[in-house]
This record gives C-alpha cells, sequence and structure tokens, in this order.
C-alpha cells in the first residue's frame, strides 16, 4: 500500500457526511479488463488450449489466482498457476505500455475530487507491478493511497482491500463510496459496509440496498457521491 497525499486530507470532505472515495482501477477508471481476456487468450493458445467466452464473464474482476485458477482447470493447461500468473502478467504490461485509455467520464471525475481534497484510494485486484504502471497514466498524486491485490491476505471478493483502505485514510466503511464495475468488486465493498455505485464493464450488475447501478463515470460526480451517503443513512 502506498500513500502519496499528507494525512491532513484524511479528515471528512467539507460540508457533507462523505468521507472517502475508493476506486476500483480495471474496468472502472481505465479500459483494461480486454487486455486482461485477450492475455489469458493468447498464453493460453500457445499453450494449445482455446477459452470459451463464456468463461470470460467468470474470471472477469477477481484475484489473478482465483482468475488463473479457474482457467487452468477448465482447460487442463499443463502450467502451474505460479508460471500462469507470471506469463498473465507479463503479458498485460506488454499491453499496457502501448498505452493505458481511460474510461469516459474518469479524468474528470478523478480532477474533482482532488480539487476538493476527498481522499481518495485505487483499490485494485491487480499486483502492485501492474497498479504502478497505470498509475504513469492516471496520476499518482491523484490517490491518497492505493491498495493491490498481492498486497492483502484476501483479496476480492473478501472486504480486506476496502477496509485497508478506510483504515489508511481513517474513514468509516460506511461514510465511503466505492465505485466497481464487476460482482466481484462490487461484493467486496458490501462486504466491507461501504456504499456502492456499480458500472458494469462486462456482466451486468443489478441494483440493490446500498447499491447504485449507472451507465458511466459519466455520470458520477461529488454531489452524486455525496447524495450516495446521505441517502443511505
Amino acid at each position: 500500500m502506498t500513500s502519496t497525499v499528507p494525512a491532513s486530507l484524511t479528515r471528512m470532505a467539507e460540508g457533507s457526511a462523505l468521507q472517502a472515495v475508493f476506486l476500483d482501477m480495471d474496468g472502472t477508471l481505465v479500459d483494461t479488463e480486454g487486455f486482461w481476456w485477450d492475455a489469458e487468450v493468447e498464453v493460453f493458445g500457445e499453450l494449445g488450449h482455446t477459452l470459451d467466452e463464456s468463461w470470460r464473464d467468470v474470471v472477469v474482476g477477481g484475484p489473478m489466482t482465483r482468475s488463473a485458477g479457474y482457467l487452468i482447470e477448465a482447460t487442463g493447461a499443463d502450467i502451474t498457476l505460479a508460471e500462469l500468473t507470471v506469463l498473465l502478467n507479463e503479458r498485460f504490461e506488454q499491453r499496457i505500455g502501448r498505452g493505458v485509455p481511460l474510461m469516459p467520464g474518469a479524468e474528470r471525475l478523478l480532477a474533482e475530487l482532488a480539487a476538493h481534497n476527498v481522499p481518495t484510494a485505487l483499490v485494485s485486484a491487480s499486483h502492485r507491478r501492474i497498479i504502478d504502471r497505470v498509475l504513469h497514466s492516471l496520476g499518482r498524486d491523484r490517490f491518497t493511497l492505493t491498495v493491490a491485490g498481492d498486497e492483502v491476505s484476501r483479496t476480492k471478493p473478501h472486504p480486506d482491500p476496502y477496509l485497508l483502505a478506510a483504515r489508511g485514510v481513517g474513514a468509516e466503511p460506511g461514510r465511503c463510496a466505492v465505485i466497481e464495475d464487476t460482482a466481484t468488486g462490487v461484493a467486496a465493498a458490501e462486504a466491507a459496509g461501504c456504499r456502492v455505485v456499480a458500472v458494469p464493464s462486462v456482466a451486468p450488475i443489478a441494483p440493490a440496498d446500498g447499491r447504485l447501478v449507472v451507465r458511466s463515470l459519466e455520470e458520477i460526480d461529488l454531489r452524486f457521491l455525496r447524495t450516495l451517503i446521505t441517502r443511505m443513512n
């Protein structure tokens, strides 16, 4: 976990019950979910296996160990989990090295949160080496802290990453707004007690108590996030 903003900014956002905003990375802030699937298809193709398109919804948004383990079991590929993890990370890094496209509305939303000194964390199931590469595009200074999937004992769908983020910024989970694009990430945030805005990327996500679903980050601004907290408390 890394911190890039002084601790003084961890106080409650002025004039609001909202204390912090946590955002997923792949598929939420950056349009990279397809990159991961392409990397998986390519690596397994070299191993002599074809991935079924229906498996994409199963592996999206989850930790590397779960996704890779599922694909090994589904294909019967002769490769260890550790070997596959290295190959997938390397192949993904090659892709993001050519540039990482931001999701519509991402730049504006991050700029608004920074302008209002709202404590903001990037919370991802991706490994630290991947997050650090993507931060070149997102801007490391936009985040109070970042949490990587290989820095917690249990990553998404467990609540640990979001609980760690809340402790890191000194916020109550129930007064933190989380923006996620997958059911796995939503489950993690809700298990931590956070309020959730889902912006589905690959598979649909249904609305539920304590959760709103929108089509794009372009529908989200600071006022929206403050309302998310006040209307559900």
